[in-house]
């Protein structure tokens, strides 16, 4: 299972998270409402099972929180990314030092490469990349040489025409091996046509933002039909009651993915804060954990 995990790296807004980078005009962001939605999401992914380390706030980095887009963990391998906002190159720099505790083998997106770990749907052994104004497509090539020596295959889907999401798990999630949760624009995209798709309405849309943990599902409340169909289908969602304040890039509340460290095998629940997973492989006992922004890392 490519959604089991133990451990989650997270980080905290800063005091100048407002200061961070935005693709629409809602106003600035409440950095007390972003900490309190931030600590509701780190207790939710407690209450998942996952072990939290919290790393330090990063003020020279106002999107530091979001710590998914920093790197890419499948089993057995790392890929630093090469953020495509200049502003946010030395995330990269402090997710490092935490990943490489936890997992040796690391690769590096180099220039004129560009990627965003918001925009890579891992499902399965199979990699989703999506092309967008921040992962370019010689970014995308890298990743998909990286991870296919460690068995992945991947690729791409151009999402630079859909005005409703910057990152391409913003609209398209796996919560189960054998299925993807996406909106309308996704749902039947070319590249998805062999897959299983739950096609959220286009009146909750933003219900997509979601994350499956473990046994659960991380969702933001406010979306009945979606919610109702994930029971439907055998699921058990953990709502979180975080207001969906879109003033960011990416949404204030499930968005920021953590990197998981996945227990054994190998996001967005979007929240204001993120938390960074990393799926480590069988790792001897004297390996230690490393995490990122998303949500979490997890170790076995």
């Amino acid at each position: 299972m490519s959604h089991q995990f133990t451990r989650a790296i997270v980080r905290p807004p800063s005091a100048n998270f407002a200061d961070g980078l935005t693709t629409v005009s809602l106003g600035v962001p409440d950095v007390t409402r972003a900490l309190a939605q931030w600590n509701a999401y780190v207790e939710a992914l407690s209450a998942c099972g996952l072990l939290i380390e919290t790393l330090r706030e990063q003020p020279a980095y106002p999107d530091a929180t979001f710590v998914e887009d920093t790197a890419v963990i499948v089993p057995g391998l790392a890929v630093f990314t090469r953020p495509g906002a200049a502003s946010r190159a030395g995330e990269v720099t402090t997710m490092r030092e935490a990943i490489t505790r936890a997992i040796d083998a690391t690769r590096d997106i180099v220039g004129p490469g560009t990627l965003d770990g918001g925009d890579v749907c891992e499902h399965g052994t199979h990699l989703y990349i999506g092309i967008s104004h921040r992962t370019n497509e010689d970014g995308a090539r890298q990743l998909a040489e990286h991870v296919a020596t460690v068995g992945f295959t991947a690729s791409t889907i151009d999402i630079r025409g859909i005005d409703a999401i910057l990152h391409l798990k913003s609209g398209l999630v796996s919560i189960d091996d054998n299925l993807l949760v996406a909106i309308d624009e996704l749902a039947a995209h070319p590249a998805l046509g062999r897959e299983s798709v739950l096609r959220v309405s286009a009146r909750e849309a933003y219900a997509a933002n979601c994350v499956r943990v473990n046994d659960r599902v991380l969702i933001a409340a406010g979306f009945p039909l979606f919610t109702s169909e994930l029971r439907r289908l055998g699921f058990d969602p953990l709502v979180l009651s975080i207001p969906c304040t879109r003033h960011r890039a990416r949404p204030l509340c499930l968005r920021n993915r953590p990197h998981w460290l996945h227990s054994g095998l190998s996001r967005r629940i979007n929240c204001v804060g993120a938390s960074a997973v990393v799926r480590a492989r069988n790792r001897s006992q004297n390996q230690r954990r490393r995490g990122s922004g998303h949500c979490a890392a997890s170790l076995p």
